[in-house]
């Protein structure tokens, strides 16, 4: 299970834990974006921090319905006590957990400041 809170700010919001290429893990918030199909977006600063692999460039549509060209690269995460490997996009915004890595989980939020978001496997 996967616990978070929801923010002043109205953001659904857990902790990530990314490890960069000598295996050293830093964790970081990130926004639960359930109009995000993707796996994980995060800031050119933490893609650098990290040491990602680049993999391929993809394409992204935005809120707004702006299609953009994304730097795609591999990263593995702690996700619910099991290291994953997922692709992650780079988007000069803050981190975002997407409904790829989402899937297959149910998601609870108390939609008030300091609520509880859980997501749990189904």
């Amino acid at each position: 299970m996967i616990v978070g809170s929801v923010t002043a700010n109205r953001e659904a919001v857990i902790r990530i834990r990314t490890y960069d290429q000598q295996g050293q893990s830093r964790e970081q918030d990130a926004v639960v974006d359930t109009g995000s199909t993707g796996w994980l977006t995060l800031p050119p600063s933490s893609i650098a921090a990290l040491g990602l692999v680049w993999q391929r460039f993809g394409r992204a549509v935005l809120a707004d319905g702006s299609e953009i060209v994304v730097n795609i690269h591999e990263a593995t995460i702690s996700w619910d006590g099991q290291a994953i490997t997922i692709p992650v996009d780079e988007v000069d915004a803050e981190p975002l957990v997407g409904m790829s890595l989402m899937y297959g989980y149910e998601l609870v939020m108390q939609a008030v400041d300091g609520g509880t978001v859980t997501l749990r496997r189904m």
